[in-house]
C-alpha cells in the first residue's frame, strides 16, 4: 500500500480523472472482503475486472492502476485461501487441512483494510484539494501565482511659448541623429534641427497604456514582464501621441525581470526594471526603467518602529558598437558607459499622524562626457570619439564639439566640418530626498518633500578644458565665447501635498504645489521628467495640480506648470495637461 501512495504522489495527474470512479473503486474494495468471506471467489473478481476497465479507459494510469490490481488480487487470494480452509475444517478436527500447491495468505482484517481505504482516499483528496483540481469549478493550482496588473492615461496636453523666446534652440538629439552636421556655414547652408519655442500647441490628445504579468515561481523568486505605449523608444515616457493618421499605435518592452530574495532583508533583481531608487522625477522619470542590477535591502529595528533600507545598482546605460567604425578596417576598442548608484536611507513612524523618510544616494555617471577625437581628417567617416556622444539627451546639458578636424589646408575656409556634440560635464551626483507626512485640521493628510542634487563633478573651467573651446550652447550672449558662457552644478525641488497622495477610493482627492530649479550641468539631461520645460535641465519654476477620484482605482487630474530657462537664450514654457487615469 505504500507504494501504491508513492506512485499517487509522484503522479498526481493520474487520479484527476473522474474522481466518483475513483471513490466508488475505493469503497468496493472496502466492501469485497466481505462480500468474499460467504461465496467462492473466482480468479478475476469483481474489483480486479473494475480496476483493469479503469486502466483501459484511462482513468487510471497504468503504474497506480497495477498496485490497485496487485492488492485487489491479494485479497481476493486470501478470500479463497480462508474459504479453503474452512471447507476443510471438520475433516480435520477443526484444524485447516492443507494441499499440495496451497499458498499461504495472511489475513487482513476489516479494521486494517478500512484504515488502508481511509489513508488512501484522505491523501488523495488532500493533494486534490491543495493543488486545486477536487472541485470541478477550481483553477488549477499554477494560476493562483501568475498576476496581471496595468494602467491606462488619457491625456490632453497644451503648450505655450512666449513670443520673446528665441528661435534658435538647437535639437541636440537629433542633430546626433541625423549628424555628423556641417557647422561651416559657408559650405552648409541648411541651419541644424532646431526645436519649437515660438509657436503654442493649444491641444494634443495622448494616451498611456502598460500591461504587466507577475509569476512567483516560488517562495523566493518572481519575475515580471510588461509591455507599454510610447511614440519613440526615448527611455524617460511611455505616452503616444493620436493622430498619424489613424495609424496603429507601437507597443513596447517596457520591462522584463526576474528577482531572487536571499533573505528577508534582501532581494535582488535582473533585467529591465522599474527604478529600485527613493528619487523624484527631478533626477529620473517616473516612467524610466534601468537595465541592469539591482540589490536592495531593507529591515526593520527591534522594537522599534523605524525601517533602514538600501539599495546598490549597476545599470549598463551604453555599449559601443562591436563594428565601430562600420566602413573602417580597423576597429575601435570597446567603450562602455555605465550608472553605478548606491542609496541608503531610513522611514520612522513618530506616532499616529507623522512619519518622516531620509535617503542619501551616490550616483556616478561613468564614461559619459564628450572626448575630443584625435586628428581627424575631414572626408573621415568616422573619427575616434565618435562613440562618446550620447544617445538619447532631452536638452539643457552643456554641450561640445568631439571631433578635431583637419582642415584642406589649400582652401581651409571651404573646408566641410561635420561634427558630432557631447555632454561638456562629468557627473557624480550626491542626491538628498527628505519626505515628512503628517494630518493637518483634524484628519487631511500633508506630504512635504525636498530633493536637493548636486553634481560633485561640475567644474567649469575644466570643463572648458577638456573641450578645447569647443562648447557650443549655454552663453550669455551671442558671440560664443568661452567668456560668456555660464553654467551650475545645483538642482532643488519643493513640494507640497494636500489630501491623499494617491487617490485609489471614490472621493480620495489631492492638490500640490512644487518649486524646481536644475542648473544646466546638475545631473544629466537624459533621464528625468519629461513635462517641466519639455524634460531635462536648465529650468526653473513652480507646477500645481489636482486629482479627484471618481471611482475605484479611476481619477481626474491636471496640473499647470511654468518654466523659464536659467542660462541662454530666453525661454519661458507654461505646460496645461488634463487626463483620465485608471489601473487594474
Amino acid at each position: 500500500m505504500t507504494n501504491t501512495v508513492t506512485n499517487l504522489r509522484k503522479n498526481p495527474l493520474a487520479v484527476r480523472q473522474p474522481l466518483l470512479v475513483i471513490a466508488a473503486a475505493i469503497a468496493m474494495l472496502g466492501a469485497l472482503p466481505s462480500v468474499q468471506a460467504q461465496t467462492a471467489a473466482p480468479a478475476d473478481n469483481a474489483m480486479v475486472r473494475l480496476i483493469r476497465g479503469l486502466i483501459q479507459s484511462g482513468a487510471l494510469t497504468k503504474d497506480v492502476g497495477e498496485a490497485l490490481l496487485a492488492q485487489a488480487q491479494t485479497e481476493a487470494l486470501a478470500a479463497q485461501q480462508t474459504q479453503r480452509l474452512a471447507a476443510a475444517a471438520p475433516a480435520n478436527g477443526g484444524g485447516a487441512r492443507v494441499e499440495p500447491g496451497d499458498v499461504r495468505v495472511p489475513y487482513i482484517s476489516a479494521t486494517v483494510r478500512d484504515q488502508i481505504r481511509d489513508d488512501l482516499k484522505s491523501e488523495v483528496m488532500a493533494q486534490a484539494k491543495a493543488e486545486g483540481w477536487a472541485a470541478p469549478n477550481e483553477t488549477p493550482e499554477w494560476t493562483k501565482r501568475i498576476r496581471i496588473e496595468g494602467d491606462m492615461r488619457v491625456r490632453n496636453e497644451s503648450r505655450f511659448y512666449s513670443s520673446g523666446n528665441s528661435n534658435e534652440i538647437t535639437d541636440w538629439n537629433q542633430l546626433n541623429a541625423s549628424g555628423p552636421y556641417d557647422i561651416n556655414k559657408n559650405t552648409n547652408k541648411d541651419n541644424p534641427y532646431l526645436l519649437n519655442r515660438t509657436k503654442d500647441r493649444t491641444n494634443q490628445l495622448r494616451i498611456r497604456a502598460r500591461l504587466g504579468i507577475l509569476a512567483d515561481i516560488s517562495e523566493n523568486t518572481t519575475a515580471g514582464i510588461r509591455l507599454a505605449t510610447g511614440s519613440d523608444n526615448n527611455p524617460v515616457s511611455t505616452t503616444q501621441t493620436l493622430g498619424g493618421g489613424l495609424s496603429k499605435k507601437n507597443i513596447w518592452l517596457d520591462q522584463a525581470w526576474v528577482s531572487y530574495k536571499f533573505a528577508d532583508w534582501v532581494t535582488v533583481t535582473g533585467g529591465r526594471f522599474a527604478n529600485p531608487f527613493v528619487s523624484t522625477d527631478m533626477l529620473f522619470s517616473n516612467d524610466l526603467n534601468l537595465d541592469g542590477l539591482a540589490a536592495q535591502f531593507t529591515k526593520t529595528l527591534s522594537n522599534t518602529d523605524v525601517t533602514v533600507f538600501g539599495t546598490l545598482g549597476l545599470v549598463p546605460l551604453e555599449y559601443s558598437a562591436d563594428n565601430a567604425p562600420s566602413r573602417d578596417q580597423d576597429k575601435m576598442n570597446s567603450q562602455n558607459k555605465w550608472l553605478i548608484g548606491a542609496q541608503v536611507g531610513a522611514s520612522w513612524k513618530l506616532n499616529a499622524e507623522n512619519k518622516v523618510r531620509g535617503a542619501l544616494g551616490y550616483y556616478d555617471f561613468k564614461n559619459i562626457e564628450g572626448q575630443v577625437s584625435n586628428s581627424c581628417f575631414f572626408f573621415a567617416t568616422s573619427c575616434s570619439t565618435d562613440w562618446s556622444r550620447p544617445a538619447f539627451v532631452q536638452g539643457g546639458n552643456t554641450m561640445m564639439l568631439l571631433r578635431k578636424l583637419t582642415v584642406n589646408p589649400a582652401d581651409p575656409a571651404n573646408t566641410v566640418q561635420p561634427q558630432y556634440v557631447g555632454l561638456a560635464s562629468k557627473f557624480q551626483l550626491l542626491d538628498v530626498n527628505l519626505r515628512w507626512d503628517t494630518r493637518v485640521a483634524g484628519h487631511y493628510g500633508l506630504r512635504l518633500d525636498a530633493n536637493y542634487i548636486r553634481n560633485l563633478a561640475f567644474d567649469q573651467n575644466e570643463m572648458i578644458k577638456r573641450s578645447q573651446g569647443g562648447i557650443v550652447n549655454n552663453f550669455r550672449g551671442t558671440d560664443g565665447t568661452t567668456a560668456e558662457f555660464q553654467s551650475g552644478g545645483n538642482a532643488y525641488m519643493l513640494q507640497a501635498t494636500l489630501g491623499n497622495p494617491n487617490p485609489s477610493v471614490r472621493g480620495d482627492w489631492n492638490v500640490l504645489l512644487g518649486y524646481k530649479r536644475i542648473d544646466p550641468d546638475a545631473l544629466p539631461d537624459a533621464y528625468n521628467d519629461s513635462t517641466f520645460h519639455q524634460g531635462g535641465t536648465n529650468a526653473r519654476g513652480y507646477y500645481l495640480g489636482a486629482t479627484y477620484a471618481v471611482d475605484k482605482n479611476t481619477s481626474l487630474g491636471g496640473r499647470w506648470s511654468a518654466t523659464k530657462a536659467v542660462f541662454g537664450p530666453p525661454t519661458t514654457i507654461d505646460t496645461l495637461q488634463l487626463e483620465l487615469n485608471t489601473r487594474f
